[in-house]
């Protein structure tokens, strides 16, 4: 049976990257700050739309999907609302461990930070996915149906903002090496004309050829 402490963890400050925090309340929610700045690839600062993922071993009422609302905040089992979007994901990681750890003897915590994609142009389910860092495109396409007969899946783009990012991406590239965060756009382009129509064109092109050949032969 696992034993916790009876000391309420909204009291007790938590040490973490060596500044002491404190669980939120929606009072305090306004009033803290964020001093982490933005990093690339797996350890970026989490963004609106971005989801926690936590898991604790034997401990169902505690683990789940959480979502990081507007504002950066994600609100978790027993410790409350926590603005984890002025964080870095390593920093949201020992924060959380920390936490539970407080009041769970040796707790097995595994956190997971998904992203917010939009999979769009030629595959059979787009619309908006959360997805991690340890996905390829492959994984992301799969999520989405996979691609159409008319997709062109060796040249995935991505889009930011608006703007084309990455073009002619592999199906096996890395989340974490593109840097994929909240709001990006995957898009797979369609085929060219050629690609899509080639076994109609060849095929008439035999029977073109064989309707010559089939003509001479009666001369």
């Amino acid at each position: 049976m696992v034993s916790r402490r009876t000391l309420p963890l909204r009291v007790r400050p938590l040490l973490v990257a060596g500044a002491l925090v404190f669980p939120l309340t929606p009072r305090t929610i306004a009033a803290q700050t964020a001093a982490a700045p933005p990093a690339m690839g797996v350890n970026q600062v989490l963004r609106p739309g971005d989801m926690v993922r936590l898991r604790i071993w034997r401990e169902p009422d505690l683990s789940g999907d959480f979502n990081v609302d507007e504002q950066g905040v994600a609100v978790f089992p027993k410790i409350g609302p926590v603005r984890v979007g002025a964080l870095a994901t390593d920093s949201v990681r020992s924060l959380l461990v920390g936490s539970y750890t407080q009041f769970l003897q040796n707790p097995s915590v595994e956190v997971t930070f998904l992203r917010r994609v939009n999979v769009l142009g030629w595959v059979k389910s787009p619309g908006l996915y959360h997805v991690d860092a340890t996905m390829t495109l492959a994984d992301v396409l799969a999520m989405a149906g996979g691609v159409e007969s008319d997709g062109n899946q060796k040249k995935i783009e991505l889009y930011r903002e608006g703007q084309l990012v990455s073009s002619a991406l592999s199906p096996q590239s890395l989340l974490s090496d593109l840097s994929v965060r909240s709001g990006d756009q995957l898009r797979v382009p369609q085929r060219n004309w050629f690609s899509r129509n080639s076994a109609t064109v060849i095929g008439a092109s035999l029977t073109a050829v064989a309707l010559i050949v089939a003509a001479l032969l009666r001369y």
